[in-house]
């Protein structure tokens, strides 16, 4: 049975980027939770943010995901603080498997840096920030089925290895 492959980690870590290719390379459909929100809304996440604060973001979020997860079996980028939500990770059961792009912060500063859709970034050291972020956040993506450490390879080596895995893991 195939599962779902969600992909989760900080902001720049390549969830979207290399999600996609990997969607491509086992023939699954490609989902990016904050994209799908912001297609739903008709606003970018940084206004979302503004407009109705975080809780009501992650509010979203979660039901974006639940909806995700009730179709077929298709390749997830989670948002960046989705796994940190309490229950977020285990609300996917048996029905995905969760790959942790493991990034340093200074590397996931560095690629997020300079986007202005990042809202929780936006005003701050980006690194600092990212810093703070992974402090708080990575013993949620640490709960993940597997960890990819993703801050020297390419997007397409990472694909590689990811594809490697869910053809093993996840039924692919």
């Amino acid at each position: 049975m195939k599962r779902h492959v969600i992909l989760v980690g900080l902001p720049g870590a390549g969830k979207t980027t290399v999600g996609r290719l990997v969607a491509e390379q086992i023939g699954a459909a490609f989902m990016d939770i904050d994209a799908m929100i912001v297609r739903r809304l008709q606003k970018p996440v940084e206004r979302i943010f503004a407009e109705h604060g975080e809780p009501y973001f992650r509010e979203l979020e979660a039901e974006t995901m639940r909806q995700a997860l009730a179709g077929p079996a298709a390749v997830i980028a989670a948002g960046g603080g989705w796994a940190a939500q309490e229950g977020a990770m285990d609300s996917v059961g048996l029905d995905g498997f969760l790959v942790y792009l493991r990034t340093m912060a200074l590397t996931a500063a560095k690629r997020a840096g300079g986007e202005a859709t990042r809202p929780l970034l936006v005003g701050e050291d980006p690194t600092e920030r990212m810093r703070q972020l992974l402090r708080e956040r990575e013993p949620f993506y640490l709960r993940a089925d597997v960890e990819v450490k993703a801050d020297v390879k390419t997007p397409a080596q990472l694909a590689e290895e990811i594809v490697v895995l869910v053809r093993t893991h996840a039924g692919w």
